[in-house]
């Protein structure tokens, strides 16, 4: 068995052995008993033994793998930042589980074993009815594995054009404690993060509140003064959300949001590394200054995510999918959200700073895992469940081969 003392870089190979089973309410699916593979952290062979539960029972070092192979092990990634999928919108009026399923589905597809459904600005009565579908989408088993609970982003947002970003002005609204607890109720009380600006009316208090709940709080869509920013992270704040974007395109050069969320150690980062959010510089400053324990790679996917080029009327809006496969909102002249999963991400992230795999994994996995409090995901060590993606890294990015949750097989590109 090994110590966390050889964790490290990484690259190539690996060999699945699998046994047919049954899983309720998952139908027919291979269960894998044994993960044999280069890894991730430092492209020596590992072992990966699987217990019948589903979680990893040993990792030890085999005298070596199969030759010929090209895939990579590493742990099931973790988006905590997905507003849709595969053309569907979590925060829509229609919303029913099996549109949960789908996208829960086609996230598997690509390397996303857990997510956290996000809900931006909405009018109430949607975010009520979107929430109360997810909560009855994760009484489902298989998407219970992916869905542990759910994002909040607004509607407590900054109203200023540039920082609101894509969100609806007129559903923006200030903080409102009674209207926040119908919401936790409707989604059966697993709303794990809520993203807010705490500069408006009431803001950090509400925030100091949340984090006595338990919640993940971040900071996102404002424009706050570095001592408001402070004070929210003395109240209990963790995160600052997709950090440079819901930002306005203007901004001082000195008194400005960006900053004092990057001094403040208190804070992790979620970025968008999708090649149109950030510009390769920014994604270099942010890195160098909260490093790979302290930033968290998110997709920010809506639905309209692996759609044709076209305009389409989307949340009210009218959004743009250009030829490079980046969502725009005209009317505000910003993005309005991202088409590239995950995976993609953790490619750009390794291309545009030079990190290793092992770190790039990281953060899309295991420290999302340590913000939200999944302790059993994010790594691949014994007792921890065996969410696993085998993939090849090329030039495009992430090739997922295969998608293992709970040690049964989910999805094999090989199948398709």
């Amino acid at each position: 068995m090994l110590a966390g003392t050889w964790l490290s870089g990484c690259e190539v190979a690996l060999f699945v052995l699998i046994t047919a089973s049954v899983h309720a309410g998952m139908g027919s699916e291979r269960r894998v008993s044994e993960v044999c593979a280069k890894c991730y952290l430092d492209g020596a062979p590992i072992l990966v033994r699987i217990d019948q539960a589903g979680r990893i029972a040993a990792v030890e070092r085999p005298s070596g793998c199969p030759d010929g192979l090209d895939l990579y092990v590493a742990p099931g990634l973790i988006d905590n930042q997905v507003n849709g999928y595969a053309g569907v919108s979590f925060a829509e009026d229609t919303l029913k589980v099996e549109d949960v399923r789908r996208a829960t589905q086609a996230l598997w597809k690509v390397g996303v074993t857990t997510y956290v459904p996000t809900l931006i600005t909405a009018p109430q009565q949607t975010l009520v009815h979107s929430l109360r579908t997810l909560a009855k989408a994760m009484r489902e088993p298989d998407i219970a594995l992916s869905v542990r609970g759910f994002h909040l982003e607004g509607p407590y947002i900054s109203p200023e054009d540039g920082y609101r970003g894509a969100h609806v002005r007129q559903w923006v609204r200030a903080p409102n404690w009674e209207e926040f607890e119908e919401l936790y109720r409707a989604a059966d009380g697993k709303i794990l993060e809520i993203s807010l600006a705490p500069e408006v009316p009431g803001g950090l208090d509400f925030a100091a509140r949340c984090a006595q709940m338990g919640l993940v709080v971040a900071l996102a869509h404002h424009n706050a003064p570095a001592e408001v920013i402070h004070k929210a992270a003395d109240n209990g704040a963790r995160l600052a959300t997709h950090l440079g974007n819901g930002c306005a395109n203007l901004i001082h050069r000195h008194d400005n949001p960006l900053w004092p969320q990057l001094a403040d150690d208190r804070l992790m980062i979620s970025i968008i590394v999708d090649g149109f959010h950030l510009r390769a510089d920014a994604v270099r400053t942010f890195y160098k200054v909260k490093g790979p324990e302290r930033t968290i790679l998110v997709s920010d996917v809506i639905a309209l995510a692996g759609l044709p080029p076209g305009q389409y009327e989307h949340g009210g809006r009218t959004l743009v999918v250009d030829p490079a496969g980046v969502v725009r909102y005209p009317e505000q002249n910003v993005l309005a959200g991202a088409a590239r999963p995950l995976s993609a991400d953790v490619a750009n992230m390794m291309r545009i700073t030079g990190c290793s795999l092992a770190d790039a994994i990281h953060m899309a996995s295991r420290n999302p895992a340590r913000l939200l409090g999944f302790q059993d995901l994010g790594e691949i060590l014994p007792g921890k469940r065996a969410d696993l993606i085998l993939f090849r890294l090329n030039e495009d990015g992430l090739e997922i081969e295969k998608t293992i949750i709970a040690g049964r097989v989910v999805y094999s590109r090989r199948e398709e």
